[in-house]
Protein backbone atom coordinates (compact mmCIF):
# COMPACT_ATOMS: atom_id res chain seq x y z
CA UNK A 1 0.00 0.00 0.00
CA UNK A 2 1.24 3.51 -0.83
CA UNK A 3 1.51 5.51 2.40
CA UNK A 4 2.85 8.64 0.72
CA UNK A 5 -0.17 10.75 1.62
CA UNK A 6 -1.27 9.24 4.92
CA UNK A 7 -0.67 10.63 8.38
CA UNK A 8 2.56 9.48 10.03
CA UNK A 9 2.16 8.52 13.70
CA UNK A 10 4.50 7.67 16.56
CA UNK A 11 2.95 5.72 19.46
CA UNK A 12 4.45 6.16 22.93
CA UNK A 13 3.19 3.88 25.72
CA UNK A 14 5.05 1.76 28.25
CA UNK A 15 2.69 -1.23 27.79
CA UNK A 16 3.49 -3.37 24.70
CA UNK A 17 -0.06 -4.74 24.55
CA UNK A 18 -1.45 -1.19 24.49
CA UNK A 19 0.96 -0.20 21.72
CA UNK A 20 -0.13 -3.19 19.64
CA UNK A 21 -3.80 -2.38 20.12
CA UNK A 22 -3.23 1.27 19.23
CA UNK A 23 -1.22 0.36 16.13
CA UNK A 24 -4.02 -1.91 14.93
CA UNK A 25 -6.63 0.82 15.47
CA UNK A 26 -4.51 3.62 13.98
CA UNK A 27 -3.72 1.66 10.82
CA UNK A 28 -7.18 0.11 10.41
CA UNK A 29 -8.44 2.51 7.71
CA UNK A 30 -5.24 3.21 5.79
CA UNK A 31 -5.41 6.92 6.67
CA UNK A 32 -2.51 6.69 9.12
CA UNK A 33 0.70 4.71 9.38
CA UNK A 34 2.68 4.06 12.57
CA UNK A 35 6.30 4.89 11.78
CA UNK A 36 7.76 4.16 15.24
CA UNK A 37 6.91 3.06 18.76
CA UNK A 38 8.37 4.18 22.09
CA UNK A 39 8.20 2.73 25.60
CA UNK A 40 8.97 5.94 27.49
CA UNK A 41 9.33 9.69 27.02
CA UNK A 42 13.01 9.63 26.11
CA UNK A 43 12.36 7.12 23.33
CA UNK A 44 9.35 9.19 22.22
CA UNK A 45 11.45 12.35 21.85
CA UNK A 46 14.11 10.43 19.91
CA UNK A 47 11.48 8.87 17.63
CA UNK A 48 9.83 12.22 16.90
CA UNK A 49 13.14 13.88 16.11
CA UNK A 50 14.19 10.96 13.91
CA UNK A 51 10.93 10.46 11.99
CA UNK A 52 9.24 13.92 12.19
CA UNK A 53 5.74 12.38 12.30
CA UNK A 54 2.51 14.29 11.87
CA UNK A 55 1.17 13.07 15.21
CA UNK A 56 2.61 11.71 18.45
CA UNK A 57 0.11 9.51 20.32
CA UNK A 58 1.52 10.00 23.80
CA UNK A 59 0.73 8.21 27.06
CA UNK A 60 0.65 10.68 29.96
CA UNK A 61 2.14 8.30 32.55
CA UNK A 62 5.33 6.48 31.56
CA UNK A 63 8.63 5.57 33.27
CA UNK A 64 11.83 7.61 32.92
CA UNK A 65 10.00 10.60 31.42
CA UNK A 66 6.25 11.09 31.40
CA UNK A 67 3.96 12.86 28.93
CA UNK A 68 4.47 16.24 30.59
CA UNK A 69 8.24 16.09 30.27
CA UNK A 70 7.98 14.73 26.74
CA UNK A 71 5.72 17.60 25.70
CA UNK A 72 8.11 20.11 27.28
CA UNK A 73 11.03 18.58 25.38
CA UNK A 74 9.21 18.82 22.04
CA UNK A 75 7.83 22.33 22.40
CA UNK A 76 9.88 25.53 22.35
CA UNK A 77 8.90 28.04 25.07
CA UNK A 78 6.25 30.63 24.23
CA UNK A 79 5.67 34.07 25.86
CA UNK A 80 2.26 33.12 27.23
CA UNK A 81 3.79 30.18 29.09
CA UNK A 82 4.76 32.69 31.82
CA UNK A 83 1.34 31.82 33.21
CA UNK A 84 2.64 28.35 34.03
CA UNK A 85 6.33 29.09 34.45
CA UNK A 86 6.75 26.84 37.49
CA UNK A 87 5.12 23.87 35.79
CA UNK A 88 7.11 24.41 32.60
CA UNK A 89 10.41 24.79 34.44
CA UNK A 90 9.81 21.60 36.40
CA UNK A 91 8.76 19.68 33.30
CA UNK A 92 11.81 20.86 31.38
CA UNK A 93 14.04 19.91 34.29
CA UNK A 94 12.46 16.44 34.37
CA UNK A 95 12.92 16.17 30.61
CA UNK A 96 16.45 17.52 30.53
CA UNK A 97 15.16 19.86 27.82
CA UNK A 98 16.97 23.00 28.93
CA UNK A 99 16.71 25.84 26.44
CA UNK A 100 17.34 23.68 23.37
CA UNK A 101 15.08 24.55 20.46
CA UNK A 102 12.80 21.58 19.96
CA UNK A 103 13.16 19.53 16.82
CA UNK A 104 9.84 18.08 15.74
CA UNK A 105 7.97 21.07 17.16
CA UNK A 106 5.50 20.79 14.27
CA UNK A 107 4.36 17.32 15.36
CA UNK A 108 0.85 17.35 16.80
CA UNK A 109 0.60 15.73 20.24
CA UNK A 110 -2.46 13.67 21.16
CA UNK A 111 -2.31 12.60 24.81
CA UNK A 112 -3.80 9.29 25.93
CA UNK A 113 -4.78 8.83 29.56
CA UNK A 114 -6.72 6.46 31.74
CA UNK A 115 -7.39 9.12 34.37
CA UNK A 116 -9.40 11.84 32.61
CA UNK A 117 -8.53 15.54 32.60
CA UNK A 118 -6.23 15.66 35.63
CA UNK A 119 -3.38 18.00 36.59
CA UNK A 120 -0.76 16.17 34.49
CA UNK A 121 -2.95 16.40 31.39
CA UNK A 122 -3.58 20.10 32.07
CA UNK A 123 0.16 20.77 32.36
CA UNK A 124 0.93 18.92 29.13
CA UNK A 125 -1.84 20.77 27.28
CA UNK A 126 -0.57 24.15 28.46
CA UNK A 127 2.97 23.19 27.44
CA UNK A 128 1.78 22.60 23.87
CA UNK A 129 -0.01 19.25 23.57
CA UNK A 130 -2.96 19.52 21.20
CA UNK A 131 -5.60 17.25 22.71
CA UNK A 132 -6.26 14.33 25.02
CA UNK A 133 -8.27 11.14 24.67
CA UNK A 134 -9.25 8.45 27.22
CA UNK A 135 -7.39 5.19 26.71
CA UNK A 136 -10.66 3.27 26.59
CA UNK A 137 -12.12 5.42 23.79
CA UNK A 138 -13.62 3.38 20.94
CA UNK A 139 -11.65 3.08 17.72
CA UNK A 140 -13.98 5.53 15.97
CA UNK A 141 -13.27 8.23 18.57
CA UNK A 142 -9.53 7.63 18.30
CA UNK A 143 -9.61 7.99 14.52
CA UNK A 144 -11.81 11.08 14.76
CA UNK A 145 -9.37 12.66 17.21
CA UNK A 146 -6.42 11.80 14.95
CA UNK A 147 -8.18 13.39 11.98
CA UNK A 148 -9.07 16.50 13.96
CA UNK A 149 -5.53 16.93 15.30
CA UNK A 150 -4.08 16.31 11.83
CA UNK A 151 -6.38 18.93 10.34
CA UNK A 152 -5.79 21.47 13.13
CA UNK A 153 -9.42 21.31 14.25
CA UNK A 154 -10.88 21.59 17.75
CA UNK A 155 -10.69 18.50 19.94
CA UNK A 156 -11.19 19.91 23.44
CA UNK A 157 -14.78 20.74 24.29
CA UNK A 158 -15.50 24.28 25.59
CA UNK A 159 -16.00 22.76 29.06
CA UNK A 160 -12.64 20.98 29.01
CA UNK A 161 -10.99 24.12 27.65
CA UNK A 162 -12.44 26.19 30.49
CA UNK A 163 -11.22 23.63 33.04
CA UNK A 164 -7.67 23.84 31.70
CA UNK A 165 -7.63 27.65 31.58
CA UNK A 166 -9.24 28.05 35.01
CA UNK A 167 -6.53 25.85 36.53
CA UNK A 168 -3.90 28.43 35.59
CA UNK A 169 -5.14 31.27 37.79
CA UNK A 170 -5.33 34.94 36.74
CA UNK A 171 -2.60 36.39 34.47
CA UNK A 172 -0.32 39.18 35.66
CA UNK A 173 -0.58 42.70 34.30
CA UNK A 174 2.59 42.26 32.24
CA UNK A 175 1.31 39.01 30.73
CA UNK A 176 -1.97 40.70 29.83
CA UNK A 177 -0.22 43.62 28.13
CA UNK A 178 2.00 41.32 26.05
CA UNK A 179 -0.97 39.17 25.04
CA UNK A 180 -3.02 42.21 24.04
CA UNK A 181 -0.18 43.52 21.90
CA UNK A 182 -0.03 40.21 20.02
CA UNK A 183 -3.84 40.06 19.66
CA UNK A 184 -4.11 43.65 18.40
CA UNK A 185 -1.49 43.00 15.74
CA UNK A 186 -3.83 40.61 13.91
CA UNK A 187 -6.07 41.70 11.02
CA UNK A 188 -9.74 42.00 12.12
CA UNK A 189 -10.95 38.76 10.49
CA UNK A 190 -8.11 36.76 12.00
CA UNK A 191 -8.67 38.36 15.42
CA UNK A 192 -12.33 37.35 15.16
CA UNK A 193 -11.35 33.78 14.29
CA UNK A 194 -8.97 33.71 17.24
CA UNK A 195 -11.81 34.64 19.57
CA UNK A 196 -13.95 31.81 18.22
CA UNK A 197 -11.07 29.32 18.57
CA UNK A 198 -10.72 30.49 22.16
CA UNK A 199 -14.41 29.74 22.70
CA UNK A 200 -13.72 26.10 21.82
CA UNK A 201 -15.56 26.12 18.48
CA UNK A 202 -14.69 23.63 15.76
CA UNK A 203 -13.77 24.70 12.24
CA UNK A 204 -17.29 23.80 11.10
CA UNK A 205 -18.85 25.94 13.84
CA UNK A 206 -16.51 28.84 13.09
CA UNK A 207 -17.42 28.52 9.42
CA UNK A 208 -21.10 28.80 10.30
CA UNK A 209 -20.44 31.96 12.32
CA UNK A 210 -18.27 33.55 9.64
CA UNK A 211 -20.18 32.14 6.63
CA UNK A 212 -17.11 30.35 5.32
CA UNK A 213 -16.29 26.77 4.33
CA UNK A 214 -14.45 24.45 6.70
CA UNK A 215 -11.47 24.45 4.33
CA UNK A 216 -11.38 28.24 4.37
CA UNK A 217 -11.55 28.29 8.17
CA UNK A 218 -8.79 25.69 8.42
CA UNK A 219 -6.55 27.93 6.32
CA UNK A 220 -7.55 30.98 8.38
CA UNK A 221 -6.76 29.29 11.70
CA UNK A 222 -3.47 28.06 10.21
CA UNK A 223 -2.53 31.65 9.39
CA UNK A 224 -3.35 32.75 12.93
CA UNK A 225 -1.20 29.95 14.38
CA UNK A 226 1.68 30.93 12.08
CA UNK A 227 1.41 34.68 12.68
CA UNK A 228 1.36 34.25 16.46
CA UNK A 229 3.96 31.48 16.49
CA UNK A 230 1.55 29.25 18.41
CA UNK A 231 1.89 25.48 18.62
CA UNK A 232 -1.77 24.59 19.17
CA UNK A 233 -5.34 25.84 19.37
CA UNK A 234 -5.05 25.65 23.14
CA UNK A 235 -2.17 28.11 23.03
CA UNK A 236 -4.41 30.45 21.02
CA UNK A 237 -7.10 30.09 23.69
CA UNK A 238 -4.51 30.84 26.37
CA UNK A 239 -3.47 33.98 24.50
CA UNK A 240 -7.09 35.14 24.20
CA UNK A 241 -7.79 34.41 27.85
CA UNK A 242 -4.64 36.30 28.91
CA UNK A 243 -5.50 39.28 26.70
CA UNK A 244 -8.80 39.64 28.54
CA UNK A 245 -10.78 42.65 27.36
CA UNK A 246 -11.89 42.27 23.75
CA UNK A 247 -10.93 38.60 23.65
CA UNK A 248 -13.56 35.92 23.53
CA UNK A 249 -12.90 33.09 25.93
CA UNK A 250 -14.65 29.77 26.40
CA UNK A 251 -18.36 30.08 26.97
CA UNK A 252 -19.75 27.97 29.75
Amino acid sequence: MDFGHVGRVVIADDEPVVRRALRTAVESTGEFRVVAEAADGHEAVEAVRAHLPDILLLDVRMPRMDGVGTTAALRAPRPEEDAVADAAAQAEEDAGAGSEAAAGAGTRILLTTGFGLDRDVERALVLGADAFLPKDAPRGELLAALRAVRDGDAVLSPQALRQVLDALGPPTGAQRLRARARWEGLPPREAEALGLVAAGLSNREIGERLHRTEESVQALVGRVLAELGAASRLELALLARTAGSGAQGPQG
